[in-house]
């Protein structure tokens, strides 16, 4: 068998460093070089389009010209200005074609680009560690995923769609100015262009740090609301309300002031882009102007060079609204893109082999293991639970008791020692197939905002409803829900909350029935009902547990009198371990706490 040294002590995972624009955009391009053809056929497109753009000013200066002409050669305005139409027509025609046909191409590129990162991130958080989701805020988190997934489809229309575009149209319309024209005129545009970029660049950058505060503002806000609304029973228990809303103002608040700091920074950047844009189109018609005076150009290169600046103002005055939202998409995938960049805490072995039970013997080896390097949870824990047979393991609060369900389950790593199942390390075993065969009842069931048919096929999905009515009877729930005027198709409300606990109890009863696992665990299963609903639930938990390698986890020492085996916990190691006869005859701990539960249940029954 292979050979397993101390592994260090686990540690959470690190928070991701904070990405560069280019790590960002990094990570983006190979979602979109799957299809590479489509955005190859796309920029061709997006190249036709502007060529044609560009082409319809220099016509309308062929067909202005051909105006001009001499009256001594009536018929070329008869002949030249219908060519000149057509191919204006025809320049006109091509620039939507072309424009809507790299639409048409790129359209399943960003929205096939932006489904595999939703979904690449959903699989991502479902790997991480149970250490992750505990430490999470949920309400945040979903917001950044939110964000991060628009933002994905934002930026590739806002860079392939416009600040592409437009590079493309200047580089043509300097070229045509250099070729064409005195020397001023390419100079004029040129530096009007780069005092536009880069004034646009440094002020923008300026204000990126408000939109960062406005998400994280934006996160809290949002993760105070939701964490409020779903403890909405506690808020109301307290009369909290006013403290609540107190909490989630100060939140907006804080959003209210970076949103305000952003739209006034803003006006000076539009500002500065209207005095750049407004000194550059002046000067180029000054020199426009002085040209057909002195004879130098005619009206046809006046309008031309006009239609030119008015080309490059549109797209101009959207570029500097363009790269606040490149910027702003930028910030927004960058906390999407640090979730993948989170590790997975457990991960298979590359030579993982999937879980084969021929009995299911679970054992725990000389098991040390701590979530914290400096509090250690479980010393030394040693024991078998033999095939088809069921060990309890009892103790006080704290003593390590769900703790071994956890590892059992693999959500963490032992520190020292190893756990088997039919002599197999769960560290090299797949732990899907581990978790395929171990089944839980736990204290707290959560049950999905769904119908009741739901809830329970979740232990199989695509079970047949006979499948799911025959578990439902088993656990002693199907009388109940053919009972309710919606039968099996009622919804459950938010975590369950319309159900009562001995009846969520139930559909979780059900639903591990229908996973049918080889290893079951009852992690405190009845410990919030009654006595009542407990003695119910606790003789269906006997039977289905009959032919299945069981771990009971029970604070109740009266519920777990039968098992085979009682194993005690006291601050993390075992100290006692027999049958419930034996363990009493040794008057220990176990017998402390049985002689304590036995008193009070007895003075439950006087007051009662």
């Amino acid at each position: 068998m292979r050979r397993y040294s101390e592994s260090p002590p686990a540690t959470a995972s690190k928070p991701a460093s904070s990405r560069s624009d280019f790590s960002t955009l990094r990570t983006l391009l190979p979602y979109l070089w799957v299809y590479k053809w489509r955005v190859a056929l796309a920029l061709s497109c997006l190249v036709g389009a502007k060529l044609a753009n560009v082409g319809v000013p220099v016509v309308m200066k062929k067909l202005i010209d051909s105006l001009t002409i001499s009256p001594s050669h009536p018929q070329a305005l008869l002949v030249l200005p219908l060519g000149a139409l057509v191919v204006y027509g025809v320049l006109r025609v091509s620039t939507t074609v072309f424009t809507e046909l790299r639409e048409f191409l790129f359209a399943r590129v960003t929205q096939r680009a932006v489904r595999t990162i939703a979904l690449q991130v959903f699989r991502h958080l479902h790997a991480l560690s149970l250490r992750f989701h505990l430490n999470r805020q949920t309400g945040g988190m979903t917001r950044d995923i939110e964000r991060g997934t628009r933002a994905v489809g934002s930026l590739i229309s806002y860079t392939l769609f416009n600040i592409l575009p437009t590079l493309v149209e200047i580089t043509l319309v300097l070229g045509y100015l250099v070729t064409h024209y005195d020397i001023w005129f390419s100079v004029i545009t040129f530096v009007a262009l780069v005092s536009y970029i880069t004034f646009t660049i440094l002020i923008t950058n300026w204000r990126t740090h408000f939109r960062r505060t406005m998400n994280e503002m934006d996160s809290k806000a949002n993760t105070k609301a939701i964490d409020s609304l779903i403890n909405y029973e506690t808020v109301k228990y307290f009369g909290n309300e006013e403290y609540e809303a107190k909490r989630y103002d100060e939140g907006l608040q804080s959003y209210e002031s970076a949103a305000v700091k952003s739209q006034t920074s803003l006006s000076l950047l539009n500002t500065g882009q209207s005095m750049i844009i407004a000194v550059a189109v002046t000067l180029i018609l000054w020199r426009a102007t002085v040209g057909v005076i002195d004879g130098k150009m005619t009206l046809g290169d006046l309008v031309l060079v006009n239609s030119f600046m008015i080309q490059l103002y549109i797209p101009l005055n959207f570029l500097g609204v363009i790269y606040r939202e490149i910027k702003q998409s930028l910030a927004d995938m960058e906390k999407l893109f640090s979730l993948l960049d989170q590790n997975r805490e457990i991960a298979d072995a590359a030579d993982a082999k999937p879980l084969l039970t021929h009995g299911a013997e679970v054992r725990f080896k000389h098991v040390d293991f701590s979530y914290d390097p400096n509090r250690q949870i479980l010393f030394d824990v040693d024991f078998t639970i033999a095939p088809g047979t069921t060990t309890a393991v009892v103790g006080h609060s704290g003593s390590g008791k769900s703790t071994l369900s956890r590892l059992l389950f693999r959500f963490y790593e032992v520190n020292a020692g190893g756990i088997t199942i039919d002599g197999q390390d769960l560290r090299a075993l797949t732990q899907d197939s581990v978790r395929h065969a171990i089944g839980i009842v736990p204290q707290d069931t959560v049950l999905f905002n769904d119908t009741i048919e739901y809830n329970i096929a979740y232990g199989k999905p695509g079970a047949t409803h006979d499948e799911i009515v025959a578990v439902a009877r088993a656990a002693s729930i199907h009388d109940f829900i053919d009972s309710l005027p919606d039968g099996y198709k009622t919804m459950v409300g938010e975590r369950g909350l319309k159900l009562s606990g001995g009846e969520k109890q139930r559909v979780a009863i059900a639903r591990t029935l229908l996973k049918n696992p080889a290893v079951l665990i009852f992690d405190e299963a009845t410990s919030a009902l009654d006595s009542k609903a407990e003695q119910a639930i606790q003789a269906q938990l006997k039977e289905i547990s009959r032919t299945r390698t069981t771990m009971v986890i029970a604070h109740r020492l009266s519920t777990v009198a039968d098992a085979q085996q009682i194993i005690v916990l006291d601050h993390g190691r075992i100290v006692e371990r027999g049958t419930h006869q034996s363990l009493l005859a040794a008057n220990g701990l176990y017998t402390q706490m049985w002689e304590r539960q036995q008193a009070k249940a007895d003075e439950e029954e006087v007051l009662n």
